[in-house]
């Protein structure tokens, strides 16, 4: 088993924590605290999984997903940009938008990314933390197509493969590569697949 792998995998167990039945907490090493040495195997295992596709920047979306975009990043040695959640004065007006929809929020808001930091022809690739109904990997790939970009890959931390994100995304001819697939959270427990 690759070194990184199993140290994202036992940290996933270890210090995960199952809440409400289907939420996965994560925040003592990826979305809260950071642990670095995490985030560093995480980095090499997006580099292993997409490192030959040549990419020009990699995108994410705030907040969770710059730790880990910046980390990668190291290793592919391309600049991150980060959609936007919100509307500031310091956020160039002209933006290309894609919408998301916060199932925990019950809404639909916009993210955005300054369209002089992604262009056409440019060669993205997409990483997040979590996969579970993918509105955020969609929003992102509106955003990539609506600026004419080339999508070269797409890549979260933690899969939730018992709900359907990545099956609506794969309906949107989309595809996913998840580092950690967790089957299930009954009972407290979390179930890793392969």
């Amino acid at each position: 088993m690759n070194e990184a792998y199993e140290l994202l995998r036992n940290t996933v167990l270890e210090q995960g924590r199952v809440l409400d039945g289907d939420v996965l907490k994560v925040d003592s090493f990826l979305n809260h605290q950071l642990d670095v040495r995490v985030l560093n195997a995480i980095g090499k295992l997006f580099y292993q999984q997409f490192g030959e596709l040549k990419i020009d920047k990699i995108l994410t979306a705030e907040v969770s997903g710059i730790a880990i975009a910046a980390i990668a990043a190291q290793y592919f040695q391309v600049p991150v940009v980060f959609a936007k959640k919100t509307l500031s004065k310091n956020l160039d007006p002209d933006t290309w938008e894609g919408s998301v929809y916060s199932y925990t929020k019950q809404q639909t808001y916009q993210i955005r990314v300054a369209k002089r930091y992604l262009g056409k022809g440019e060669k993205i690739l997409i990483l997040d933390d979590f996969l579970a109904n993918g509105q955020a990997i969609k929003g992102m790939h509106q955003i990539v197509k609506e600026s004419e970009a080339v999508l070269m890959g797409t890549g979260v931390v933690i899969e939730k493969s018992f709900q359907p994100g990545k099956e609506m995304l794969r309906e949107k001819g989309i595809h996913v590569h998840s580092l950690i697939k967790v089957t299930s959270l009954e009972k407290e427990q979390i179930q890793l697949g392969q």
